[in-house]
């Protein structure tokens, strides 16, 4: 079912909303792409994944899998100097050893304290009224300035909140999610989910599930699916929950094709509106992750009652992406489902936000690439938030992998495999629904940074290794019979 990205915005109504138009020129920040940074996107089998998780849930939680030199909070002087919102930055002190990084007016004055840092998560914490559009673009430009590279050099988040206290619960939760139930409001891949439904847009009363253990089958669900929808969050109590279609800062439009209800917030909560009327509350406290791949406007925070923020407040959203404009081209959105949810384990969601990233800045790099493309990467680029502390560890259950990514390392000799698991299937798009789907590039990343780089083996697969990931655009189609691999010497940062 592929469809446009909002169905409704075209590249001149999005282009009323300026966020990406202080974004440093394409020459600026794309430049030659050869070797410079690397990304953690080997294959977990089962038992790797379970010592994963143990070892992620042992006390204080996720933070020892961090290292406690490499997170950085960057935080205004007027946040940090606010007696309820100081607690925020000292819970993420605590929880990872962090250093902090305090601006006066503009986040750009962090530069050079990040580039002398260069810290693999930063966390940006920022009240409601900082956390706007304009404030996301600088984020990202910021972030892909701390070498000379042109990709972001730092894993980061903007955590905030509709207050104080729903920002610090945010910052203080660090079990590890493993997402084994799914929702969404428009077609997603279930057959890499544990279980989870879906209803559909653009089909009145379609509705798709996958029970655990189960094959995936398309059921007749309600024409009016508010209230199922809020019952997946509040009863079913989804890990993931997933959105599309048209939306605005106050609200989510459900049906696109045929007349549904709404979601709507209120005052930080958030609550479901039928087509007759009736208001069904949201009160979902479990730990999950949003994704509103191809909405217009979910991740704007205009005011306090903005959609993303009753998202964190009254619906358990730990970490979250939105797009902070009308979106039109969906690159930025929608390939966040390629890497996390169509890659199940592989990637937490942290890493899958930032493996597209890299995705799109390498393709906007790319000679062949179009121009109507260029401009949408263009626009894509810098208008995408992700809030939540960014090295919180939410990854899918671990389930069937198109191809395998092994990454072995010996006497500094760094060799990098893909190996397909269907065939001449393997390389090809799981799932098209929306826009701008299949053909990302392989990406994984290192847990230690690199230097001096070196390519032994595999140039003619046109890797591109910087000091912390390396990616490997992936070829129209599978040959199996031939090796992927790539082999680099390289030198540890110490």
């Amino acid at each position: 079912m592929t469809q446009p990205n909002c169905r409704f915005c075209s590249p001149e109504t999005a282009a009323a909303f300026p966020a990406h138009v202080t974004t440093r020129g394409a020459a600026d920040l794309v430049g030659p792409i050869t070797t410079g940074r690397l990304s953690q996107a080997f294959l977990l089998p089962t038992a790797v994944f379970l010592l994963w998780l143990l070892m992620a849930s042992q006390s204080p939680g996720a933070a020892e899998t961090v290292g406690r030199t490499e997170y950085a909070v960057t935080v205004s002087r007027s946040t940090y100097d606010q007696d309820d919102w100081k607690p925020v930055v000292e819970a993420l002190v605590r929880k990872y050893g962090a250093k902090v990084i305090v601006y006066d007016k503009a986040v750009a004055e962090v530069l050079e304290e990040l580039r002398r840092q260069f810290p693999k998560h930063s966390c940006f914490v920022a009240r409601p009224t900082e956390a706007n559009r304009q404030f996301v673009a600088e984020v990202h430009q910021l972030t892909r300035r701390l070498d000379d590279d042109s990709y972001t050099d730092t894993r980061w988040g903007i955590l905030t909140g509709y207050d104080a206290a729903n920002a610090l619960r945010i910052a203080r939760y660090d079990a590890p999610l493993v997402v084994r139930k799914t929702a969404a409001g428009t077609e997603i891949a279930l057959e890499c989910c544990e279980q989870g439904l879906w209803y559909d847009e653009l089909v009145k009363g379609k509705m798709v599930r996958r029970q655990p253990g189960g094959e995936v089958e398309q059921l007749r669900g309600p024409d009016d699916t508010t209230s199922a929808l809020v019952d997946t969050l509040n009863k079913y109590q989804a890990d993931l929950f997933v959105t599309s279609g048209h939306a605005t800062e106050r609200d989510w439009q459900i049906g696109f094709r045929y007349r549904n209800g709404r979601f709507q917030c209120a005052k930080g909560r958030l609550y479901g509106l039928d087509t007759q009327g009736a208001r069904h509350p949201i009160d979902s406290p479990n730990a999950k992750v949003y994704m509103p791949v191809g909405n217009c406007l979910m991740g704007h925070i205009d005011g306090l009652e903005a959609m993303a923020l009753a998202w964190l407040n009254s619906a358990g959203v730990t970490q979250m992406l939105g797009y902070t404009v009308s979106t039109w081209y969906g690159y930025g959105g929608w390939g966040c489902l390629d890497y996390f949810v169509e890659q199940p384990g592989r990637y937490t969601f942290s890493e899958a936000f930032f493996a597209n990233q890299h995705a799109l800045v390498h393709r906007l790099g790319e000679p062949g690439t179009s121009a109507e493309d260029r401009r949408g990467l263009e626009f894509d680029r810098d208008v995408v938030a992700f809030y939540g502390d960014p090295a919180w560890q939410a990854r899918m259950a671990p389930g069937k992998l198109a191809y395998e990514q092994v990454l072995t390392v010996e006497n500094q000799v760094y060799t990098f495999e893909i190996r397909p698991n269907l065939g001449e299937k393997s390389f090809a798009a799981v799932n098209t629904n929306g826009s701008q789907r299949g053909g990302r590039p392989f990406v994984h990343f290192l847990d230690r940074r690199i230097k001096n780089v070196q390519i032994i083996d595999g140039k003619d697969l046109k890797p591109v290794i910087t000091d912390d990931f390396i990616l490997v655009p992936r070829p129209p189609r599978c040959d199996p019979n031939r090796p992927y691999r790539v082999v680099f010497h390289a030198d540890r940062m110490e």
